[in-house]
């Protein structure tokens, strides 16, 4: 029998949180979902308009990500909770945040 290579496999998920009944304005609250974010070790993110996207080696580390930021929001006062989570874990090959953009760029 064959031994499996070791691949290193990559998570990419595109994130959202949105404290219900807090106001119009939710920036408060998303800077510090980015601040707990940035401590977590194995994880890369890039924040756009919409989401925050996450990459980790592991789904476990982006699931991290995800209960961290609804506990800053639960200590920040938030009575209520909405998020979206959206992952993309390929096991066939590895890929990153930046050879996903680059693969539809001229």
């Amino acid at each position: 029998m064959r031994a499996l290579k070791k691949r290193r496999i990559v998570s990419i998920a595109e994130f959202s949180i949105h404290p219900i009944g807090t106001g119009t304005s939710v920036s408060r609250y998303v800077k510090r979902a980015l601040q707990v974010i940035s401590k977590i070790e194995g994880l890369v993110y890039q924040v756009t308009p919409m989401a925050t996207i996450l990459q980790a080696r592991d789904v476990r580390t982006i699931l991290k990500a995800v209960e961290e930021s609804h506990s800053a929001l639960r200590l920040m006062g938030a009575k209520r909770i909405s998020s979206t989570l959206r992952i993309d874990e390929r096991l066939d090959k590895p890929r990153t945040m930046k050879d996903k953009t680059e693969s539809v760029k001229d």
